[in-house]
C-alpha cells in the first residue's frame, strides 16, 4: 500500500524545468496574413503562452522580422508581460527561417533547454521552418497550432503535415499550459486556471 499516490510523469513531458518558450513574428502587420482562423485569437493565445511562461518562470525568446517595414512592431502587451525578453528580442533583417539567423539560434541555445514550445504567427512561413530546423538540431518541439494560422486552408494543412512528418509535435494553448502546470492546486496552477477560464470563448446556447 502506498502512503500517498506515486508520482507519475509522462515520457518526455514538458515541465517548467526543462522547457523554453519561443514566439516568432507576432507583429501587427504580419498577423493580418492569417485567414484560416481569427487573427485576434492567434495573438490572444500567444499572449496566454507569454503569461504562462512568466508565471512558471520559463525562459522566453522573442523574434521579429523587419519591424520598420510592413510587418510592423510587436503589440505592446508583449513588452508589458515579458519586458526582458522584449528588450532582448532578435530583430531579423529579413531571414525567413528564424533558425537560420545565428543570433536567434544562439538565443535559443542560451536558454539551456532542450524542450521548446513554439508559436509562430503564420504556420506556413513563420512557424514551419524554425520548428523543423530545431528538431533537426536535436530539440523536442511542440508547435502551438491555435496560436498560428495561414492565408489559405491548403497552406495550413500542408504545413501541419510536413511539420508532423519532420517530428514536430502539434498541440494547443490549453493543452501545453496544462502539461506544464501539472497541478492546478499550486500557486502558478491557480493563477493559470483562472487565465484559461477568463479567456475561454463564450459557449453558444443549444437550440
Amino acid at each position: 500500500m502506498f502512503d500517498k499516490p506515486p508520482k507519475f510523469t509522462m515520457l518526455n513531458q514538458f515541465t517548467p524545468e526543462n522547457t523554453a518558450l519561443v514566439l516568432i513574428d507576432y507583429q501587427v502587420g504580419t498577423v493580418q496574413l492569417i485567414k484560416t482562423m481569427s487573427s485576434d485569437l492567434s495573438v490572444r493565445n500567444a499572449v496566454m503562452l507569454a503569461k504562462a511562461a512568466k508565471a512558471l518562470d520559463l525562459p522566453v525568446v522573442l523574434t521579429t522580422s523587419q519591424e520598420d517595414r510592413i510587418q510592423g512592431p510587436l503589440p505592446p502587451v508583449f513588452e508589458t508581460i515579458l519586458p526582458e525578453a522584449y528588450k532582448n528580442r532578435i530583430k531579423r533583417a529579413g531571414i525567413v527561417n528564424a533558425w537560420a539567423d545565428p543570433k536567434f539560434a544562439a538565443a535559443v541555445q542560451a536558454t539551456g533547454r532542450k524542450n521548446l514550445i513554439m508559436g509562430g504567427v503564420t504556420t506556413d512561413i513563420c512557424l514551419i521552418f524554425p520548428s523543423m530546423s530545431a528538431v533537426q538540431e536535436g530539440y523536442n518541439v511542440q508547435a502551438v497550432m491555435d496560436a498560428s494560422g495561414s492565408s489559405h486552408q491548403a497552406q495550413e494543412e500542408m504545413s501541419r503535415r510536413r511539420m508532423e512528418k519532420a517530428g514536430v509535435v502539434l498541440t494547443t494553448t490549453n493543452t501545453i499550459i496544462a502539461e506544464l502546470v501539472q497541478d492546478w492546486s499550486t500557486k502558478a496552477g491557480m493563477e493559470l486556471v483562472k487565465l484559461l477560464v477568463m479567456t475561454a470563448p463564450m459557449m453558444q446556447p443549444v437550440e
